[in-house]
């Protein structure tokens, strides 16, 4: 598969240069908004007649991931192929990537889908992870040791924002936890003590050259991230530097291409250790949108196109407020009105139709010149919606 650099704009033939993007939710409708800034046409694949993504392409080719004219029609369209979840099944991938080139590829995407696989990517790494033990039977998990717990046990597949998630104590309660998740394969993680979360994305081209966005401090409420905060000294430089070349690592283990996001956990004696990665651009990215001279999305289409990637600068303290349904359950709609009052106050509203608890409508993104006035707007902000303060 050729790898040449796609230019935006009209080609030879007079057409215009088409980016895909398998999945219409929200980092798909970032990313098309991004490739059209550029230039591209794009084209989003998608099932939802009213996905965020699909209502602002060029194309909106409304199948499932794996129908065959569907795949036929994003490859006809397309001179290459990107996705915006994880999820997407990788037999599609594998078959677009035969005749266009796919970044991320089916093989990272589907080891980023497996936590079984992906543990098993960062031992190799040399990353360290928390201890471990894989659930696929019943001998299984009559041998995982008592050292493990407590823990907390996830599905190996098809878990996100918390889903698919126990917290067991005990034996007893792991056995239970199991069947209550009718014995699907699973990975069962040693619990430990938590001083803080954090994450880090890269960019990595077709030629290997990488860049990195910089590292993330991010608060979790019930499994989905509640808020990122971005700006020098949001955690010991040392430690920053540990977890870019960690991320490094990762990607470059996985031949990776496309934006890549690894999260990790700071215990409370200060040792980074890593938590899963996400083969796409991060929630915890939305900031540089608004922050730096070139953004997450900006990276996407870089990488998937060929384009040269030059290492992001960001320009602002930021923190990035997530925006769940949960705030449009008991009014008609938000105070944006006195929100964009706030200095240095971004609103990005994801166009989805329906509010519901603990669906991510969109983000606000505070930026400033200096971090005290970033954190005093941006718990402003929160007392404004009715947010838990940070």
């Amino acid at each position: 598969m050729s790898r040449q650099t796609i230019l935006p704009g009209t080609t030879g033939s007079g057409q215009q240069t088409t980016l895909g993007v398998m999945g219409g939710g929200q980092l798909g409708r970032m990313f098309v908004q991004a490739a059209q800034a550029m230039g591209y046409f794009t084209a989003v694949l998608d099932p939802d007649v009213a996905s965020p993504a699909g209502l602002v392409s060029h194309y909106h080719i409304q199948t499932d991931y794996l129908d065959e004219q569907g795949l036929a029609q994003l490859m006809q369209r397309c001179a290459a192929i990107t996705t915006e979840f994880e999820n997407v099944p990788a037999p599609a991938l594998m078959t677009l990537g035969s005749h266009r080139p796919v970044a991320p590829g089916a093989e990272a995407v589907g080891i980023a889908q497996d936590r079984a696989k992906e543990k098993a990517h960062f031992v190799r790494c040399g990353v360290p992870c928390a201890p471990y033990a894989v659930i696929d039977t019943a001998a299984h998990l009559a041998a995982v040791t008592d050292d493990l717990l407590p823990g907390i046990l996830k599905t190996a597949r098809l878990g996100y924002d918390g889903k698919g998630q126990v917290r067991v104590k005990t034996r007893t309660e792991l056995a239970t936890a199991w069947a209550e998740l009718k014995g699907a394969p699973c990975v069962l993680e040693k619990m430990l003590p938590l001083q803080a979360e954090c994450s880090v994305i890269v960019a990595r081209g077709w030629d290997g050259v990488m860049v990195n966005l910089p590292v993330q401090l991010n608060l979790h409420r019930e499994g989905i991230l509640a808020v990122t905060e971005a700006y020098e000294g949001n955690l010991p430089p040392a430690l920053a530097k540990q977890a870019v070349a960690a991320t490094k690592s990762i990607a470059e283990e996985l031949q990776y291409v496309g934006v890549l996001c690894v999260e990790f956990f700071v215990l409370q004696d200060g040792t980074l250790i890593v938590n899963e990665m996400a083969p796409r651009p991060h929630n915890s990215g939305h900031y540089t949108v608004d922050a730096c001279d070139v953004s997450q999305f900006d990276l996407q289409v870089r990488t998937l196109a060929g384009l040269p990637l030059v290492q992001p600068r960001q320009h602002s303290p930021a923190i990035m407020l997530n925006l769940l349904g949960d705030l449009w359950l008991d009014k008609a709609s938000p105070p944006w009105d006195q929100v964009l009052a706030l200095p240095g106050a971004h609103l990005h509203l994801y166009g989805k139709l329906k509010a519901s608890k603990g669906r991510k409508m969109g983000h606000l993104t505070l930026t400033g010149a200096t971090v005290a006035e970033v954190r005093a707007t941006a718990l402003a902000a929160a007392k404004c919606l009715g947010l838990e303060a940070f």
